[in-house]
This record gives C-alpha cells, sequence and structure tokens, in this order.
C-alpha cells in the first residue's frame, strides 16, 4: 500500500481520500465539482494511470478515481477474498458511501467488466460508458444478434492470458507475479505498454510501490486467474439473469480502442461493445497499446469530454 501523502515528485498531487465502507481502507482521489465521472483502473495499475486525466476533467465535474483493494492507495486487507465479485461489491459499497447518481464511467482493463456487473446491479445509478481497451463482458448475451463469430479470438487465447494459463500450469505464474514490484514493467510490456517515453524514475515507483511483498501483491496475482480459471462468468451471468441488460443498453457509451492491445484482442472488444450498443461510437487508436491512458491521454480526454457534451 502506498502512503497516502505520497506524490510521486508532485505527478499524483491529489488529496487522497479513504471510504471504509467495502470493509477495507479504500483509496479515492475525488476532485473538482458537478457531475459524477468515475474512473476505473485494472491491472496491474491504480489511479496514477489517470493523473492526466483528472486535472482537465475536474474542471467541469465531480471526478472520482478509486483505488481497487490491493492496489495504489488502498489497503490489502488478509481478510477479504481476491475475486472479481468482491471487487463489484466494494465498487458499490464506495459508491452508496459517497451516495454519487448519475455516473459517467470511464473504464479500463478490469475497469470495463466491474462497471458491467455494477450496471447489471444498479442500473439507475449509470448515465453513460467510456471504455476504453475493455469491454463490458456480456455481449453475447444479446438475443435478438447471432452468437459471436467463432473465428474471433477468445479472451483466454490472447498472448497475455496464454502466457498466464502456461505459466500457471507449468508452475511459474507465482514466482512473477508475487514479486510484481520488481516486474511490473515487464507485465504491462506483456499486456502491452509503448509509451516508453513515459518510463522515468517516479513513474518506476509510482507502479511498483503498491507492491513491496508477496502478501500485498495478491491483487495482481488473482485478477488474471478469474479470466484463465474461469472464476468470473457465473457471477457475470447472474447479473444478467436479474433482468437489466436492456437497461444497461439504452446508456450511452463509446469506445476508444488502442489497437496494438495484447491482453483483450481488439477484435473481440469491439465485436462485444457493438453487440451491447450498436450506435455507439468506435475510435481506433492505432498508436496505443492496452494501457491507452498512457499512450494517448490527451486526445482520450478530448473523446470523452466530446462524448460527455454529445450525450448531455
Amino acid at each position: 500500500m502506498i502512503p497516502a501523502d505520497e506524490t510521486f515528485g508532485g505527478t499524483f498531487p491529489f488529496q487522497p481520500n479513504f471510504s471504509e465502507a467495502p470493509g477495507f481502507r479504500m483509496h479515492y482521489v475525488d476532485e473538482g465539482e458537478g457531475d459524477v465521472i468515475i474512473c476505473l483502473h485494472g491491472e496491474p495499475t491504480w489511479g496514477y494511470l489517470y493523473r492526466n486525466f483528472i486535472p482537465k476533467l475536474a474542471k467541469t465535474h465531480r471526478v472520482i478515481v478509486p483505488d481497487h483493494m490491493g492496489f495504489g492507495k488502498s489497503e490489502t486487507p488478509k481478510n477479504k477474498e481476491y475475486v472479481f465479485k468482491t471487487h463489484v461489491e466494494n465498487l458499490m459499497a464506495l459508491v452508496d458511501d459517497l451516495g454519487l447518481t448519475d455516473l459517467t464511467i470511464v473504464a479500463q482493463d478490469w475497469g470495463g467488466p466491474i462497471a458491467g456487473s455494477f450496471a447489471l446491479r444498479q442500473p439507475d445509478k449509470v448515465k453513460r460508458f467510456c471504455l476504453m481497451n475493455t469491454m463490458l463482458g456480456f455481449g453475447g448475451a444479446v438475443r435478438e444478434l447471432p452468437k459471436p463469430d467463432p473465428e474471433l479470438p477468445k479472451l483466454h487465447q490472447s498472448s497475455w492470458f496464454n502466457w498466464v494459463r502456461k505459466a500457471y500450469a507449468d508452475g511459474t505464474y507465482y514466482s512473477v507475479m508475487q514479486h510484481m514490484g520488481d516486474n511490473v514493467l515487464g507485465i504491462m510490456k506483456k499486456l502491452y505498454f509503448d509509451n516508453s517515453a513515459a518510463v522515468d524514475e517516479e513513474w518506476m515507483r509510482a507502479y511498483s510501490m503498491p507492491f513491496p511483498t508477496v502478501e500485498e501483491s495478491i491483487g495482481a496475482v488473482e485478477f488474471p486467474l478469474d479470466v484463465a480459471l474461469d472464476r468470473l462468468s457465473k457471477y457475470v451471468i447472474e447479473g444478467v439473469k436479474m433482468g437489466n441488460l436492456e437497461r444497461v443498453r439504452s446508456k450511452p457509451a463509446m469506445l476508444a480502442e488502442g489497437m496494438k492491445d495484447k491482453a483483450m484482442p481488439p477484435a473481440l472488444v469491439i465485436d462485444d461493445f457493438r453487440r451491447l450498443f450498436p450506435n455507439g461510437p468506435i475510435v481506433e487508436i492505432e498508436h496505443a497499446g492496452h494501457f491507452c491512458q498512457e499512450d494517448a491521454p490527451e486526445t482520450l480526454v478530448a473523446l470523452i469530454q466530446q462524448f460527455i457534451q454529445m450525450t448531455d
């Protein structure tokens, strides 16, 4: 866990805030005033990923950026189960604690599925989606469309998840992932991080510091296994069966896709989005990878701002 007052040389100057509602000390940034934009990160990052988004978006909106359990400045509790369902429940608890409504959800990587399962359970709290290199993950449940093309790449067959499954099978997975503090840049490159110019001493400190020990790396260790061991589909299906799929599909949504992604195949992500939101705009960013917030922050902020203006 990163100390609350750490700013990484002023590159993350935001006032820390904490909620105990999820059952542990959950950190979040809370900047600006107005309608709420909540920005959700994924693996193995934290709110630092949105450092170039927050100041610009906070000029017109209240921007909330939480750190998932075991990431960033949030606590790594020992009495919690580090599975997808828990992360969704943590988000619901935080949103309830802060009394947030009419959310514009900005999400990347695991932020997308978390946002999707959250929306299936609490659709009235979501106003729109701004997705980046992620998917809500239940486009195949849209009944009026045929099943996804079997020729589409599968999520677990991406180069990243191929590595996860093989390393888990041969016993090398934990030796790498439990030492995330030492391996974070290498892991991000496996997922496809492109903007090497962004990497300096403070950047490395920011992304390494959440994982100083084996015990504090558990969040990063367990997230990929939700896909590799199929620990999330049951919870997603339960959400779809709650009957709110069409309410979720009625929300305005956009997708910005970094086309160099090696974690979530762009063709699969785009297909899932089109099934859910056939009229939603899609912007393909050829030079960006999985961590598009690092590769093209100005472009993404402009797209988000434009989409909000178009759909207000």
